[in-house]
């Protein structure tokens, strides 16, 4: 009985385990690019916490210091997830849309400190969050 290269009988079908493809790869590019902008956002926070410029009074008011930390630390989990998903693995996916969902919390409440910069990186995390959850259908079945 004649084998092919997988070691599976010849004609019987074989199932490769993918390198991530497609909208996976999409989202694990974004959150390295997202993740290390996190972390420049993080590092510009405690380096010169004088340059934010709160503008009215909200609910909630926080160091800014404090919020440079989260955003770095953050940003660095973003980066490494980002990384990781490029093995495919549904756990990297699922971490890869916490990261995302948590980093997408933490830039809505950024808002008052600067409000620009936080909107795009809530657009990167829908992105990202949409690219991990619509594309599991369209891989399995070939769409």
């Amino acid at each position: 009985m004649a084998s092919n290269v997988s070691g599976a009988p010849a004609g019987a079908p074989v199932s490769r385990k993918h390198f991530a493809t497609g909208w996976t790869v999409f989202a694990a590019c974004m959150m390295i690019f997202g993740g290390t902008m996190a972390i420049f956002e993080g590092i510009g926070a405690i380096v010169n916490d004088e340059r934010y410029v709160i503008t009215g009074n909200y609910v909630y008011k926080f160091d800014v210091t404090g919020w440079g930390w989260l955003h770095l630390i953050l940003g660095i989990v973003i980066v490494v997830a980002g990384f990781l998903l490029f093995t495919g693995a549904m756990w990297a996916r699922i971490l890869g849309v916490i990261a995302a969902g948590l980093n997408m919390i933490t830039n809505f409440l950024w808002l008052p400190y600067y409000p620009f910069w936080a909107i795009v990186m809530i657009a990167i995390d829908i992105f990202i969050i949409w690219a991990l959850t619509a594309g599991t259908h369209r891989q399995e079945t070939g769409l």
